[in-house]
């Protein structure tokens, strides 16, 4: 296995997550937004994030909010 990469392409809003530099045979969509590259064998060799720049930020937001919300249920 190579050493991972991580691209992003601004023009474009693509996060690009390198893990081998084998050629691509196949995608799986994960969501709407993630699709899952593989190799002949069937095994990930990339991951590829569109519209990655809004859908980080949601996913940020999202993981600190229900963070949040447990430390003040603790509190509480």
């Amino acid at each position: 296995m190579n050493k991972p990469k991580l691209s992003y392409f601004e023009k474009e809003d693509i996060l690009y997550l390198t893990i081998s530099t084998e050629k691509e045979s196949g995608s799986v969509e994960i969501t709407p937004n993630i699709t899952a590259e593989l190799n002949q064998s069937g095994e990930l060799i990339g991951i590829e994030i569109t519209s990655a720049s809004s859908f980080l930020r949601d996913s940020i937001l999202e993981s600190t909010q229900a963070k949040l919300l447990q430390i003040s249920k603790q509190v509480a």
